[in-house]
């Protein structure tokens, strides 16, 4: 094997590594798939969008890339705290998550950190 073709064989065993340790970061974080589920049976695009489906009165196009998933936690589980922090006094309350499971949550979450 030459230098060079052994140090492609090194390189995309790096890279393979590394998806795994990050899916494996990822699906412990929470499971984006299940979070988009949770995101049409908890009926969240009665208030809220994404890429023009649902309410246009409050889009969440680009959450993911605003807000930090500890962040999007809160908005789930303290709604009234969160706008609160902003300085926001919405016209309608905001549902809050507290009764959804730790791992349902996580799920939530991660699905809105995809969109970005």
């Amino acid at each position: 094997m030459t230098r060079k073709s052994l140090r492609r064989v090194v390189t995309a065993g790096l890279a393979f590594t590394g998806l795994m340790a990050v899916s494996g970061i990822a699906s412990a974080a929470g499971d984006a798939a299940k979070g988009e589920q949770l995101y049409a049976s908890q009926k969240c695009s009665m208030c809220h969008s994404i890429a023009g489906k649902g309410n246009k009165k409050y889009p969440l196009d680009g959450v993911g890339g605003k807000l930090s998933a500890a962040d999007l936690h809160e908005w789930l589980v303290n709604p009234e705290a969160q706008a609160a922090k902003k300085g926001e006094k919405p016209v309608m309350k905001m549902k809050s998550f507290k009764s959804l499971s730790a791992d349902d949550l996580d799920s939530l979450v991660a699905y809105l950190q995809t969109l970005k």
